[in-house]
């Protein structure tokens, strides 16, 4: 039986993530076997497998220069080192918006420079960062709030990023467009995250704003039309998180390292993903 190592965050992320179990069932139907394995556990020989495939290492944003030292000395990776490297901090969102793709409207404020707020509700997040974690939505008077916000990101070495507040997302959610070895698969909807404090937004409230959805062909074709820039191309997995704005679709992030791939909610999705990886063994 082939083998291939599935790099996870914590051991026992078969319980913490819906998508490990269905993914290792989907894979032994199609002759392999997966093994859970942490990604920045030195004991694991990462050559012994045939390849590794990245899923649940959320906590990657604790330490991306190590992450990233990781994962370049992986072999076989995938998604491969080029894609974790640009898709892991948002700045990324400016490169989109040069190739001509809608982002929501996105000023960085790296580490040093001093922020600048909208007259209007905005989110205040890392560049590097993962689920909701260190986001705050803020209002119009709340920019000393919003600075010392600022202030902590930077004093533990992270960028800031600011950007208005997207009022559909309280009405429809985010449409989360789930990609599978460059195609199309399944749509959720994620309701809104920082109506909550962030004391409670745990992975169980997290999988509660999600629910299937019936994708609309305009958000499909504008997703489409983002991964096929040349170095997306053909990409094993990828999660374009959309929001609808006044001029149409928006990117409110590109998820192409470790995104929740909803795996449970469409019956075809994992044997999708494990026919996928097998096609790379070859």
């Amino acid at each position: 039986m082939r083998r291939i190592a599935i790099a996870t965050s914590i051991s026992d992320d078969v319980n913490l993530d819906p998508d490990v179990q269905i993914l290792l069932d989907a894979l032994l139907e199609v002759g392999i076997e997966g093994s859970m394995c942490v990604w920045n556990d030195r004991s694991v020989q990462w050559e012994d497998f045939e390849l590794t495939v990245i899923r649940s290492t959320w906590d990657y944003t604790r330490d991306r220069e190590g992450y990233l030292a990781w994962a370049r000395g992986i072999e076989r990776l995938f998604n491969p080192y080029p894609i974790i490297e640009y898709s892991t901090d948002k700045h990324y969102l400016h490169d989109l918006e040069s190739l001509g793709h809608r982002i929501v409207p996105t000023s960085f404020c790296d580490v040093g420079a001093e922020p600048v707020f909208p007259d209007s509700r905005f989110v205040v997040k890392p560049t590097v960062g993962a689920g909701s974690i260190d986001a705050e939505k803020y209002g119009h008077g709340e920019h000393q709030r919003a600075r010392a916000h600022v202030r902590r990101l930077h004093a533990s070495g992270r960028d800031a990023m600011i950007q208005p507040y997207v009022s559909s997302i309280d009405e429809s959610g985010e449409r989360a467009l789930v990609f599978i070895d460059g195609d199309f698969s399944h749509a959720m909807t994620k309701g809104a995250m920082l109506n909550t404090d962030a004391d409670d937004r745990d992975a169980l409230f997290r999988r509660e704003q999600m629910s299937l959805a019936t994708a609309e062909p305009d958000a499909v074709a504008f997703a489409e039309a983002v991964l096929d820039e040349g170095a997306f191309r053909g990409i094993l997995y990828a999660r374009v998180d959309l929001v609808k704005m006044d001029e149409g679709w928006a990117v409110m992030e590109l998820e192409m390292v470790e995104p929740s791939l909803f795996l449970a909610y469409d019956e075809r999705a994992p044997r999708r993903l494990a026919d996928a990886l097998r096609e790379r063994l070859v």
